[in-house]
């Protein structure tokens, strides 16, 4: 390869970027990923080399899991020092859990690696596919006196590339699928490529690349509701093999303030098992103390996601556990920003 020029890996695990409908059925099936690139000439004008490795059998990305992560990350890692740049092909429906996913995994990461997936498929005539895939690659590619511009886990989709553990997928039909609520994107797509250089992550390149892939998958994610029982909520909390839990409250972090519920977190944390508190909110911070009816989660020792997303909070205390961070230390670590996740 080329030395002149950024060289990028495309990694296909699916999703309807790669996707054909079928002539008869309708049906939306996996093709061959050597037919994505003949489906865009326009790749072969970009200022890159590219070349491209697919998962053996593509999945949904319904599918998808910490093996899958695992196999993601080991492609990246096995060829981390050939290329500049890494672009991700993935199904849009966990893009976000995986990108988060990935920014954990990947410590002193100092090269771009960018998701993208699209909302039609790359056949179709109205396809998003092709600028989607088109302008992930060159933001993979820029690069500022040799040196990558980006050097972080990005998701970009609709013109915008943002932080890929600070985004959600908000609509299943608009092809502006995802947003960062919390922060601001990184970099737009117009007439020209705007990026936020102020909003980028800065990593320490003075120090070697560690990849993590070790997860803890026997966490709960529970999402509150006016009229939750203590009959639905105890079985759950009471599970000898449960691990950790992500609680999404009400507004700036805020609970029923029933003695049994209080009792059951109480309870819960004594035990060994930590429990993060994240806002349901789309948008905004979890404060706890900030109200009488999160005062006394912070006092029995629930931890603070602050802004996190639910897909970021679950990643990071699966990959937290996963790295058997010691019961002293978790809540400082979890409310510790370690990839920008948080703010």
């Amino acid at each position: 390869m080329s030395t002149n020029q950024p060289n990028i890996l495309l990694v296909y695990t699916g999703g309807t970027i790669g996707m054909i409908k079928h002539p008869e059925t309708g049906a939306l099936k996996s093709f061959d990923f050597k037919n994505l690139l003949k489906n865009i000439p326009e790749l072969k004008l970009l200022d890159c080399n590219i070349d491209a490795v697919s998962f053996e059998e593509p999945i949904d990305s319904s599918n998808m899991n910490v093996t899958y992560w695992v196999q993601i990350a080991e492609i990246i890692e096995d060829n981390y020092d050939a290329f500049d740049g890494f672009v991700v092909l993935h199904g849009s429906d966990t893009m976000s859990y995986s990108a988060s996913a990935l920014s954990f995994m990947f410590e002193n990461l100092a090269k771009p690696i960018i998701f993208t997936g699209s909302q039609l498929p790359i056949g179709d005539l109205r396809t998003d596919a092709k600028e989607n895939l088109i302008t992930s690659i060159q933001m993979a590619s820029l690069q500022k006196r040799g040196v990558p511009v980006i050097r972080e886990v990005g998701l970009y989709f609709e013109y915008k590339l943002y932080r890929g553990n600070r985004t959600t997928k908000i609509n299943a039909e608009h092809f502006e699928a995802f947003e960062s609520m919390n922060y601001p994107h990184l970099a737009e797509s117009g007439v020209h490529l705007k990026v936020s250089y102020e909003d980028l992550f800065k990593p320490n390149v003075r120090r070697k690349l560690v990849v993590h892939k070790q997860f803890e998958t026997d966490i709960l994610l529970v999402k509150l509701f006016p009229g939750i029982s203590e009959s639905v909520l105890t079985p759950l909390f009471n599970l000898t093999h449960i691990k950790g839990i992500v609680l999404e409250t009400y507004g700036a972090g805020n609970t029923s303030t029933a003695s049994w519920f209080i009792a059951l977190l109480k309870e819960t944390i004594k035990r060994g098992v930590p429990i993060v508190n994240i806002t349901q909110c789309a948008g905004g911070s979890v404060n706890m103390g900030q109200y009488e009816t999160s005062t006394q989660l912070k006092s029995i020792g629930v931890i603070s996601g602050n802004d996190i997303t639910t897909e970021a909070a679950l990643a990071k205390m699966m990959f937290m556990l996963g790295e058997k961070v010691s019961l002293k230390t978790f809540k400082t670590i979890f409310e510790t920003p370690l990839r920008g996740e948080m703010s």
